[in-house]
Order: C-alpha cells, then structure tokens, then sequence
C-alpha cells in the first residue's frame, strides 16, 4: 500500500499501543487521497498496531524508548534518525504516549499531526474523559492540531464533538469518542496533506 508514484505525500505514523487511529488513516490513503503511508514507527516493540501496519502493507519500525533511560534528546535523536530514513512529508502522531521536546518538535514544524481525545484547549494531557464528566460538560470529543513544543498545543486542524450522557463512564465515553476520532483523523489528514489547513467541525 506504499506510494510508487512521486506526486502523493508520504505519511509517517507514531503510535504505542493497538494502533486503531492509524489504521483508519492507513486504509483512508487510497484511490485519489493526496497521501500514502511510508512507516508506521512504535517506541514499544510489544505494540500490537506494528503487526496491523504490517499486515496492511507498511513498512514498520522500532525506537524502544526503554533503551534511553533518562536520555530524551538520544531518544528523539533516534526517532528522527528512523524517520528521516522513511522520509515522510508529514508525521501523524496516533496513541505515541511519548512527550516530545522542541528538539523534535521544531524538526517536524507544520508537517506534524497528532490527535487528542478531548475539545482542546479543555483538558491537555491524561484523563481527559474523567476530567469532562467531573467537571459536568455536557460535550465531550476529540481534537486533531498541528504540534508543537507545547503539550497538546499548536493550532487545532478539526474538531468533533459527542454528547456525555448522565451516566457515563470514562470508558462508555471513550468509546464513542474514539468513533469520532476514527472520522476526524482520516478527513483532517486528507484536507491537510492537499493543502488545506481550514479548521473541520465534525458532530
């Protein structure tokens, strides 16, 4: 599923787990989409998502953040080491659990995505679903934005909004946000990877 032809952008995808963000963008690159796939990248060798990813046809790699105990800049020197040599237009960050610095960051400025489970800039970082039905919102969603050094910053790219039901759960309100990101990620990708960086409001 990898790019023969020159004209399409080359998308290089971050994740740590399961990997279900980056197959909904893995499979959306096709036909007449402006991207494909070149690398999906893990920190973690035990993510389920590089067995998904190979199985897809991507190619896949590993830069175990275990082996730089205490060496943030040897690790993020090392990610870009792998990437460079995938040579990505654009990075998409999927479920990657890893706080980045602008040392990778400022490498990767206005060509990297990442997606976060909550209406930035309401609730950066963990917990977001808990935060939301602890503090009695009445939307909850997911929020796609360029990064920068700031955690969970950068100007956002797409939005979607759910309902928080009076008896939810973080779990019953993950998953239906995670549906929502599964619409989101791949739409704001496309419109991103053409050009167009005009704010999407899904609901």
């Amino acid at each position: 599923m990898t790019s023969t032809g020159g004209t399409h952008k080359r998308v290089a995808v971050l994740i740590s787990g399961g990997g279900s963000n980056m197959v909904t963008l893995v499979n959306s690159m096709t036909g007449d989409h402006p991207a494909r796939p070149c690398l999906v990248l893990s920190n973690r060798p035990d993510a389920g998502g590089l067995k998904k990813a190979a199985d897809l046809g991507v190619a896949t790699a590993v830069v175990d953040h275990r082996d730089f105990q205490g060496d943030r800049a040897g690790f993020e020197a090392a990610l870009n080491a792998a990437l460079n040599g995938a040579n990505p237009d654009i990075v998409c960050l999927a479920g990657f659990m890893r706080i980045l610095t602008e040392g990778f960051t400022s490498q990767w400025a206005g060509r990297c995505l990442n997606i976060h489970p909550s209406l930035l800039p309401k609730y950066k970082g963990l917990h977001t679903h808990q935060r939301a039905i602890d503090a009695g919102d009445t939307d909850a969603g997911c929020s796609v934005h360029e990064v920068t050094a700031e955690l969970d910053g950068g100007p956002i790219l797409g939005q979607a909004r759910v309902p928080v039901h009076p008896n939810d759960t973080a779990d019953s309100l993950a998953a239906r946000v995670l549906v929502q990101e599964h619409r989101l990620y791949p739409a704001v990708l496309r419109r991103f990877a053409a050009g167009d960086r005009t704010p999407l409001h899904l609901s």
